[in-house]
């Protein structure tokens, strides 16, 4: 049997088509062999994305941003399913099931995480919603966004070479690249000028990060 291809959606830029979660979600569900590596890989990438996602699409009023969160939540449920026909599948004895009923147990709370990202996103159908950001701006850690000048010296460069993370303590979320996403990107992916970047972290890292961008930084220290 020809085993499924997992390529994680995250890091890589893409376009964010309006409902594309219920095209995912109305998808026939159809197990086929994946490595529970694979699979648990993918869940834990989405777990720690999401949530920062379903925060940055209220605080910034962000349709966009709340059509991925949907999207990841169905697929999230999907790879759920995987691991329960895996687990099924794969228990032959009563020590099977002991040892997979681990895995089960943090496929759940991953599960968990996904759904509670995509009740956050449903504020964006309240009108009671400006109350957030004024709860998210009391956080110790916050989310920012900012655009990349053509000045900056982060011009072309990888996150991972920049060490953005090390040097400010923000971590970079979200690219928006014209029309395009790049969600959770990884330390090879590059900023481009004009960039609008969605980062989290303290008000002293941002502003650090902040001036970078502008250019008015020529190093991160």
């Amino acid at each position: 049997m020809k085993e499924k291809k997992y390529h994680s959606i995250l890091g890589r830029l893409q376009r964010t088509p309006k409902e594309k979660w219920k095209k995912e979600e109305f998808t026939e569900l159809e197990y086929e062999p994946v490595t529970v590596k694979d699979l648990m890989t993918e869940m834990k990438d989405i777990s720690e994305l999401i949530i920062d996602l379903a925060y940055s699409a209220v605080l910034f009023d962000n349709e966009e941003i709340a059509e991925e969160v949907k999207y990841l939540d169905v697929r999230m449920d999907k790879l759920n399913y995987d691991i329960r026909m895996m687990a099924m599948m794969a228990a032959r004895t009563k020590e099977d099931a002991e040892q997979l009923a681990g895995i089960l147990q943090v496929a759940e709370a991953a599960e968990s995480i996904s759904n509670v990202a995509a009740d956050i996103v449903k504020m964006l159908e309240d009108k009671t919603r400006p109350i957030v950001p004024k709860i998210l701006n009391k956080a110790d850690e916050k989310l920012f966004r900012t655009k990349v000048s053509k000045n900056s010296k982060a011009c072309t460069r990888e996150i991972g070479g920049l060490k953005v993370e090390s040097e400010t303590g923000m971590r970079i979320i979200a690219i928006r690249r014209g029309d395009c996403w790049i969600y959770n990107p990884r330390a090879d992916s590059k900023i481009m000028a004009d960039d609008w970047l969605i980062v989290r972290g303290t008000d002293e890292g941002y502003n650090e990060l902040n001036k970078f961008l502008k250019g008015e930084l020529e190093v991160l220290d």
